[in-house]
């Protein structure tokens, strides 16, 4: 497609990828925007990020940018920083099974068929054909400002429809994240996965316990933190990948209208609005919400089973509940530091006498822990409800109207009033 038969401008790329566009060119290498970053400008949205690709290999591209890192064992990639911006720039890739000597030893498979290692070199027709939706091989050729199309992506754009490249078994095994891909950008894209292509997912889903937990940290976060986590949550359960990611809470998840669902629901409904509000929200929140049940189901059997009074089960089942989740995604510290204190607090959030409630408020976690409480009160109603409601007043309230709120409680609750000390002196 030549320039005057698309909508894509330079005005609406990134600044430092054209210079890294421009330099790769200039110094007589093939240059190319590709993927996501084509679609969303096709589709008249501004691209979070903005991927490279070139016939350059890793080395040559480090030796144009000073600053370049290179990484990945998998595939390696070429980052070139711009302060807080990556542009990540990727060598052609080629196919990994040919007879060719050098490949092999670039190019490994596991016998699910995985890719452990695709360090294979290729043209452009091959990078194409190794892209793993139509919608993510079309090519910005920034030498003549054409795109190059090679999957009729422009079609399946105007169709909303999302296709995969290639047999869709022997590609989701290659790569079993790909399932995870293919959901978020039905969701993200308000499309349509077609039926050749999500057939073959649930029957395979259970492929993503071959992915490293470390890797699906970062795919959770781009499912579920990126503005359209409703629309995903529901093609996730629909398609049977959420209990792959989260084993623990699926079993809790088989009534549509029970708590546990509808609780996800509003904690994503609660996070999508703060994205596209351009609000800032923490991973943790999210993940504090997915394993909540779990935990107040763990803590029970410990109470049952164990003879553990409430507090103590609690805290067993907090670290029962993380330990087995983090077998299956590598949760960071900084985050599980945050989610232990969102849980602790649901428990501190209905002790409100004496300096207790003033104590609460100042928690560097009170916000969160309130918001959690008030969408569990949503959900489950009753005092859980009340408490919210109890502690919406109480940030908003002066001094003495918060005062007047703690005696009122107190009374209410049967709490006698503190008797004022009086002392008398002594006769000497």
């Amino acid at each position: 497609m030549p320039r005057s038969q698309h909508s894509i401008s330079r005005d609406d790329i990134s600044p430092n990828a054209l210079k890294v566009l421009y330099r790769l060119h200039g110094s007589g290498h093939q240059a190319y925007l590709v993927g996501g970053c084509v679609r969303d400008l096709l589709l008249g949205h501004h691209p979070k990020d903005f991927d490279v690709v070139t016939d350059a290999t890793p080395e040559q591209i480090k030796g144009l940018f000073r600053n370049c890192r290179l990484i990945g064992r998998r595939f390696r990639l070429a980052h070139i920083v711009f302060g807080r911006e990556i542009i990540e720039v990727a060598t052609f890739r080629g196919h990994h099974q040919v007879e060719d000597n050098d490949r092999a030893q670039t190019s490994q498979q596991s016998e699910a068929g995985q890719l452990l290692r695709d360090n294979v070199f290729g043209s452009i027709e091959e990078d194409a054909e190794r892209r793993d939706f139509t919608v993510n091989a079309m090519y910005y050729n920034i030498a003549d400002y054409s795109i190059r199309d090679f999957a009729n992506g422009r079609d399946a754009i105007a169709k909303k429809q999302l296709e995969l490249i290639g047999d869709p078994e022997t590609r989701y095994r290659e790569d079993p994240v790909r399932m995870l891909r293919a959901v978020r950008f039905a969701a993200k894209l308000d499309f349509t996965i077609t039926a050749r292509a999500s057939d073959p997912i649930p029957e395979l889903a259970d492929l993503l316990s071959n992915v490293a937990p470390a890797r699906l940290f970062e795919e959770v976060i781009k499912l579920f933190i990126n503005g359209a986590g409703v629309a995903t949550f529901k093609l996730m359960h629909q398609y049977h990948l959420f209990g792959q990611l989260f084993p623990q809470i699926q079993p809790l998840l088989e009534n549509p209208e029970g708590k546990e669902y509808q609780f996800l629901l509003k904690v994503l409904a609660n996070t999508d609005n703060r994205i596209n509000s351009g609000l800032r929200v923490t991973p943790a929140f999210f993940y504090a919400a997915v394993m909540w049940y779990a935990v107040e189901e763990r803590q029970e059997q410990h109470m049952s089973e164990g003879g553990f009074n409430r507090h103590d089960a609690f805290i067993m089942a907090m670290n029962d509940v993380l330990h087995r989740q983090m077998q299956r995604i590598m949760i960071p510290k900084r985050f599980t530091a945050v989610i232990r204190d969102i849980w602790l607090l649901q428990h501190r959030l209905p002790k409100r006498f004496g300096k207790r409630a003033w104590v609460t408020l100042e928690h560097a976690r009170f916000r969160a822990a309130y918001d959690f409480l008030v969408l569990r009160g949503e959900v489950e109603g009753g005092e859980i409800a009340e408490v919210g409601q109890w502690w919406t007043e109480f940030q908003d309230a002066g001094a003495p109207q918060r005062k007047k709120m703690l005696a009122n409680l107190r009374g209410r609750d049967g709490k006698p009033a503190r008797r004022k000390r009086h002392f008398h002196n002594k006769k000497s």
